[in-house]
């Protein structure tokens, strides 16, 4: 049975703020509704998600107002609400998938029959066609979604809460996962509360849309009157909103000179190769990859192989392709932070600079970072200050940077992430969007040469977007390399990225310059 929320003046604060991070919000969902949640990153959207699922711990931060599920207060002993969170990693709990999914049911007290039952199916609707036994480990961070989905379509909820629920699938995959959870609503009739920057995937699909300001509710509506108001379409783009059929995503003209790599729509249009880029546009060889396989730690088959390619100073490289790829571990591999499976990744003597050895995974931390930045695809797993100011101080500091050059540098960070307000805000308290901001903009602080990023425009409203885009196109122009793992391909093309399809199984070298290619027939399973 679905239930009704409603909110009579809540907002929350957070510890360490002055403001609230959400609210104060008056709102009526009636039961069995599906709501499109909209705003600029840092509105509270996530805040209000989990809010609503029970899961804001009292000791982080202070509530006001009421907040009712069902006529009481949110509760998640009592099992009624499934919430899929924005970084994956977080809620995997179990070694295998299968205990993964049965959790949520567990909890529930199903009869043992009925879970074992429902395991494979949900499994199977979320597109994750793999044995209750597979190894949680050993997922992607698209998986690591589709499973956490997969637990909530086996529950059956009263209530479906999902915080940016593809942002980590692929965009031909989305469509799919999408209509499997509105199939498990209209199955169980829950009521639907849904957070994505992909406007265009759930506008045709929602009773309701609510755009979040960062003072309160700023339009709510059936998609038809919001998207369809002509006074309600310069708002929606100053907050950022992707608007579909909007005439520009901007306010400025900066961010203007950005729009036109993002369609309409609302999705963006697909990036193509990039193989007539000038030789003479791009720096030395900084880093090469010589038949190199890789894996995670203890699998013991590739989950790419056979790939050559050199990276120069001034190129930027997208690693594409469907989830569990080997677009993550490819990264992290180039990055010096896993070992090679088989063959090598060699840095060059620019990169090098003095040093001996010349497999980045053999170098300490301490010559690896001033080198090499890696930005994860989970961004809090990557703090190390207790502050945002702190954390872009890191970086420069541990490089050698003399005490102007580092508040030069973190003054102009925290202007162009739109953080200069929450400089003292631990990076934990922050939202999903800026926390990825940070970790983003936290590596590019030293300007190391080589960059590689694992989705990082995840979370971003279009003025954010915007400003990541800058961002990169500013260390490519002093000559930083940048390797970017990503579904976004309006980011890769918006960036000039050569392209390498790491899911191409065609039957030869998937090409993509005349420095990068892959054997696609010799991928591992």
């Amino acid at each position: 049975m679905a239930l009704p929320i409603t909110a009579r003046g809540y907002s929350w604060t957070h510890a360490d703020r002055d403001t609230p991070a959400v609210g104060p919000l008056d709102i009526d969902i009636a039961a069995g509704e599906k709501v499109l949640l909209l705003g600029p990153s840092g509105a509270g959207k996530s805040t209000l998600l989990h809010a609503i699922a029970g899961v804001l711990p009292e000791e982080s931060g202070e509530s006001s107002g009421e907040l009712l599920v069902g006529g009481e207060a949110p509760n998640p002993r009592r099992g009624g609400t499934g919430l899929v969170l924005q970084d994956p990693d977080s809620q995997v709990i179990f070694s295998r998938i299968g205990d993964d999914v049965a959790f949520g049911m567990e909890n529930l007290g199903l009869p043992a029959e009925t879970i074992e039952a429902r395991i494979p199916s949900s499994l199977r609707a979320m597109g994750l066609d793999l044995p209750a036994e597979h190894p949680s480990a050993a997922l992607s961070g698209g998986q690591k979604q589709r499973l956490a989905l997969a637990g909530i379509h086996a529950m059956s909820p009263e209530i479906i809460v999902l915080d940016e629920p593809t942002a980590n699938i692929d965009p031909s995959s989305a469509p799919g996962v999408r209509d499997a959870v509105l199939a498990v609503q209209a199955e169980t009739q829950a009521t639907m509360l849904v957070v994505e920057h992909r406007v265009g995937l759930w506008l045709d699909h929602v009773d309701r849309v609510i755009v979040l300001g960062r003072q309160g509710i700023l339009a709510q509506g059936a998609p038809s009157r919001v998207f369809g108001h002509p006074n309600l379409s310069s708002v929606l783009i100053e907050c950022g909103i992707w608007v579909p059929e909007a005439p520009s995503l901007s306010r400025d003209d900066r961010t203007r000179s950005l729009s036109g790599s993002v369609r309409t729509g609302g999705e963006p249009e697909r990036s193509r190769v990039l193989s007539d880029r000038a030789d003479d546009r791009l720096g030395e060889v900084l880093l090469r990859t010589e038949e190199l396989s890789v894996a995670r730690p203890r699998m013991r088959a590739p989950a790419v192989a056979g790939l050559d390619l050199s990276l120069r100073a001034g190129q930027a490289l997208g690693l594409v392709g469907p989830n569990g790829a080997g677009k993550s571990t490819t990264a992290l591999t180039m990055a010096g932070l896993i070992p090679e499976f088989a063959g090598a990744v060699h840095a060059e003597a620019e990169l090098r600079d003095g040093l001996r050895r010349t497999r980045p995974f053999a170098w300490p931390s301490a010559q690896l970072a001033p080198r090499i930045g890696m930005v994860f695809q989970e961004p809090a797993h990557q703090f190390l200050a207790s502050s945002v100011a702190g954390e872009l101080e890191l970086g420069p500091r541990l490089a050698g940077w003399s005490s102007a050059e580092i508040t030069s540098r973190v003054d102009d960070l925290l202007v162009s992430l739109g953080l200069a307000e929450l400089s003292q805000a631990h990076p934990q308290s922050l939202s999903g969007g800026e926390k990825r901001r940070l970790s983003v903009a936290a590596m590019m602080a030293p300007r190391p040469r080589v960059l590689i990023v694992d989705e990082p425009t995840f979370g971003q409203d279009a003025l954010t977007w915007a400003g990541l885009v800058e961002m990169f196109l500013d260390a490519l122009a002093h000559g930083s390399a940048v390797v970017a793992v990503s579904h976004d391909q309006a980011f890769l093309e918006a960036i000039g990225a050569d392209l390498l399809d790491l899911g191409d199984h065609g039957g030869g070298a998937a090409t993509v310059s005349a420095d990068v290619q892959v054997r696609a027939g010799d991928r591992g399973e």
